[in-house]
């Protein structure tokens, strides 16, 4: 099927190869020091933006990027207003706004939704966050934020925090540093909330050391980067489970006071109670700074892929099982039920190509 490799598509960024990723955090650098070089860069270009999910950073940096860059934006913020609301699905709203568009930046709160999104759109598909799943341009802004504060990718003790079982800015990153040398994790929640097998399985088989532990405190003094998260309320299937896991993780001064002088604290935002207000002077919180760093790489990203110099990623490695269901309750084949069940692996476990997620042949 040819149409997979039409497109330059970013799903998942563990898709290209490290120096791709390389040539972009420079690129995002040159523009972060030069960003009048780069007015026209993408002048006459359309961008659609499709949102069905709420979102500030990323829409408005995405937004604000290819503005800057000199392109132009369509789309939608709320899928209320547009004919999802009537019950359009992925496939005729992609199809549709991609012969509108030069690039589409799609987020979605189901997992493996802008794969399928990209499966037939006419022109390059972004994504910019598919439920607990991915964020891949997170992770790129988060890199890009490492690269400038740190100095480098390498040697670093990185401790992250909070729902790492429905954080998707935490799958991407730990899957992209595990391929930088000399990385060690510190996972710290509550067993609920725990990373992921199959990330785990990542971090294991690029050789890179790993330990879980449920006390900040216990971690905190150790780390050279605090990547703290929120308690995603909308991940969770009632009120009485997400006020379980809700408070359990606070970052104040007192536990600022416990961490290295030169350790820095990144969060991909929005946050709850997690980091109050009085952390926000410490010249070691990073966040905000992080979140300019994000419309820096992604003007970049725009660019690289409007340019569509380099070779696309396959988006399908697998084969398609059509009896077999992703045993995902929230993998987009689920909803979206024309998708071809697309599987990587042979034996008795396949692994969805949407999700990621690991399910036993029925």
């Amino acid at each position: 099927m040819s149409y997979f490799y039409n497109n330059l598509n970013l799903i998942d960024l563990n898709d290209f190869p490290v120096s791709w990723w390389e040539k972009l955090l420079d690129l995002g650098h040159k523009i972060k020091e030069n960003p009048s070089d780069y007015a026209e860069a993408c002048k006459g270009k359309i961008m659609g933006t499709l949102f069905y999910e709420p979102s500030t950073r990323t829409q408005m940096s995405f937004q604000t990027a290819m503005l800057r860059l000199g392109g132009t934006i369509i789309g939608f913020d709320n899928p209320a207003t547009s004919s999802v609301a009537k019950g359009e699905n992925i496939k005729d709203t992609t199809k549709i706004v991609s012969g509108y568009a030069d690039v589409l930046v799609m987020r979605h709160p189901v997992g493996g939704s802008v794969k399928a999104a990209a499966l037939t759109s006419d022109c390059p598909v972004v994504n910019a966050g598919d439920g607990g799943h991915l964020h891949p341009t997170q992770t790129l802004t988060d890199m890009l934020t490492l690269k400038e504060e740190k100095g480098t990718l390498e040697n670093l003790t990185i401790g992250f925090c909070g729902d790492l079982k429905n954080g998707r800015t935490v799958h991407s990153l730990l899957k992209a540093m595990s391929c930088f040398k000399g990385n060690k994790f510190v996972l710290i929640s509550t067993k609920e909330l725990a990373l992921p097998a199959y990330v785990k399985d990542i971090l294991s088989a690029s050789g890179h050391e790993y330990e879980e532990v449920s006390s900040l405190d216990e971690a905190v003094g150790r780390l050279d980067v605090l990547y703290m998260t929120r308690i995603q309320q909308e991940r969770f299937a009632s009120e009485e489970e997400y006020q379980a896991q809700k408070g359990n993780y606070i970052l104040d001064k007192s536990k600022m006071a416990m961490a290295k002088s030169d350790m820095i604290v990144l969060h991909p935002l929005p946050r709850v109670d997690e980091i109050p207000l009085e952390v926000d002077d410490d010249e070691r919180a990073m966040y905000f700074k992080q979140a300019k760093y994000g419309m820096y790489i992604r003007m970049a990203l725009i660019m690289t892929i409007l340019k569509n110099e380099d070779k696309p990623a396959p988006l399908i490695t697998g084969t398609e099982h059509k009896h077999q269901k992703c045993s995902n309750p929230n993998c987009i084949t689920h909803r979206e039920t024309y998708l071809p069940h697309y599987f990587r692996g042979e034996g008795t476990t396949l692994e969805c190509e949407y999700c990621d997620e690991r399910t036993l042949v029925e």
